[in-house]
Parts: structure tokens; sequence; C-alpha cells
């Protein structure tokens, strides 16, 4: 098979190129390169997706799959347009943020999305959804849908999270800030999440790139109690730690944020107009192959990627806040 990956230096991108290698594939990874390098045994065509004519040096070769992790409208809408003569196949992976009803549990890929965004370039996180929405649109309109696959992911985990979003609680377990080993958490463990390791994510694309297989997924983690996350995280980091919980609306008041970023609690969604971001059924998806690794082998592997980096996990509470507010809380 012969791969071309629009990326292929950042995280999804570079995993999605090394399964391929390992099965043998011909990658060409098309990239500006500021991420890193790509996988050993790939080829780096530098360019920019900004630069009109950052397709020239792949526009004439033949290739059996594309893949293409881009979220900017223009981007797709001209990768399509140059390639579709000189591609079998191409596969975008999109995002679950496209749907426009968030709230209701156990939705399917047949549920209404959001207005496409119209300008080339997305001005703002907030038109995220919109701007994967207009991206699918350009991929399925070019390629048509026997020629495509789309792939509408969950939060993705696993080795490579620079967000911290998965990250966090395994290196939290592992280093409480309290000295009597009490970890904060939201009082909101039954509520749901899902995490899908983003190796599992890459394996299946590539399978389904070999078999021809076309269509729409929801390609999400299993759909799990907070609680499960949080006990595993604590598992795997030893299980020396107390969990104190804390009401939902103490946290908030206390300047804490819901599911990313500074003084944060990962994972955790207050608001129940996104409840169901994490819990679509995913069915479709794992009838295609998709398959799961035990959350326990991803936080493992997540905490001994976190243990190597110089600034950790990248999300969550720091030691300070979270001694500030155990204070507070008792």
């Amino acid at each position: 098979m012969k791969l071309l990956v629009l990326g292929g230096t950042a995280w999804l991108g570079g995993t999605v190129a090394a399964d391929a290698l390992a099965r043998g594939a011909d990658v060409v990874c098309l990239a500006r390169g500021a991420s890193g390098s790509v996988p050993d045994g790939a080829r780096l065509v530098a360019a920019d997706r900004d630069d009109p004519a950052a397709l020239d040096a792949v526009r004439h070769e033949h290739w059996d799959v594309v893949v293409d992790v881009a979220r900017q409208p223009g981007h797709v809408r001209n990768a399509v347009a140059a390639l579709e003569p000189v591609a079998e196949r191409y596969v975008f992976v999109s995002t679950a943020n496209v749907y426009a009803d968030q709230r209701t549990l156990g939705q399917d890929e047949e549920s209404a999305l959001l207005a496409p965004l119209e300008s080339d370039v997305m001005a703002s996180v907030e038109e995220y959804g919109r701007a994967k929405v207009a991206c699918e649109q350009a991929v399925r309109g070019v390629f048509g849908d026997d020629r495509c696959l789309i792939a509408r992911a969950g939060l993705i985990g696993g080795p490579g999270d620079r967000s911290g979003r998965t990250g966090y609680w395994p290196w939290r377990f592992a280093h409480p800030s309290d000295p009597e080993g009490r970890v904060l958490v939201p009082d909101a463990l039954d509520r749901l999440a899902a995490v899908l390791d983003v190796r599992d994510l890459a394996s299946w694309l590539v399978s389904a790139a070999e078999r021809g297989t076309s269509g729409v997924y929801d390609t999400v983690g299993p759909v799990l109690p907070l609680g499960d996350h949080l006990a595993t995280a604590r598992s795997v980091a030893g299980g020396r730690t107390t969990i104190v919980p804390a009401h939902e609306q103490w946290l908030a008041g206390h300047g804490v944020e819901e599911w990313s970023g500074p003084k944060s609690l990962p994972l955790w969604l207050r608001d129940p107009d996104w409840w169901g971001m994490n819990a679509r059924t995913g069915a479709r998806a794992r009838a295609a192959g998709l398959a799961h690794r035990p959350l326990a082998d991803t936080f493992t592997d997540l905490l001994a990627w976190e243990e190597q980096r110089p600034n950790p996990h990248g999300a969550g509470l720091t030691d300070d806040e979270e001694r500030a507010l155990l204070a507070a809380l008792a």
C-alpha cells in the first residue's frame, strides 16, 4: 500500500504513519515538519498547507490511500481537488464535535450535524465543530461516499497526549500534592467518560484503508463512569492514595474548570449540554473492527510517558492549587 499522510510529524498522524510502516507500507508524510520528524522509514515532503502550491510535489504520484487530519476547511478543499485524480481513497479524521446535539446519551452517526463553516479558515476554537463539518463535506463531495472514510473521533488519549486530558490522572495519583496522599476529584463519579487510545485509532484507520472500508464512523472509546477511569488511574499508579470528592458547585465556585486546561479536573464534564459527547455508542466502528486495549494499559503507558516529560500532564491542578483546595474543603 502506498500511503500519503497529510501530516505525520505530530501525534495522530505520526502514529498512523508508524503503524502503516510496521505493516510494510510505502509512507510519505506531507508536513511543515515543525512538530518533529517523521517516523523512521517514512519520507517527508516539507510543505505548508497554507501555500496554494503545497501539494504540487505529491499530486503527480499515484496513492492508494490519503489520510488527512486537518481542521481548516481550506486545506481539505485544496487537498481533495488536487489529489482526487491520483488517489484511490481518502481517509479523513473528523471529530464527534460535528454533532449539533451533545446532550443526549447513546447517539450514533445518524444524529444531526452543525451547519458547515463557509470560510476556509477556522477563526477560533468555537468554530471547530463547524469547520470539521465543512471538511467532511469537501471530502465526500469530491471523492464520493464509496471512496472515502470519515472517522469522527471522540477523546483521543494515550502516550503523546500533550493536552493532559488523559495523562493528568495517572500522573496525579502517582504524584499526590498532599503529604497524606489525598487526591481531589469531582463528586461526579457516575458521570460518563470515554478515552480512545491513539494507537487503537491509528491501527483501525490503517486496517480500514487496507480493506477499502468506506462510510462514516464514530470512533470513540469504551463508555465508562468517571469513577472507573479514576480507579484505573489510581491502580496503575500504585493505589496508595485516597480519593477526596468535592461537590461540582463547590469546585466551580473555587474556579476549577471542567474537562481540560489550567486549573481543571480533566475528563469531568459539569455542563449537561455536553454529557452526550462521552456517551456515543460507537457500535458501527466496533462492528467494522475497531478494537480497544484495556484502559489500564493505556494509563500505564501514559504514566511512563508523562514521567519522561519535564512539564508533565499539561492540564489539571498544580500542586499548590490542589493543596489550597484540599485545605479549603477541609
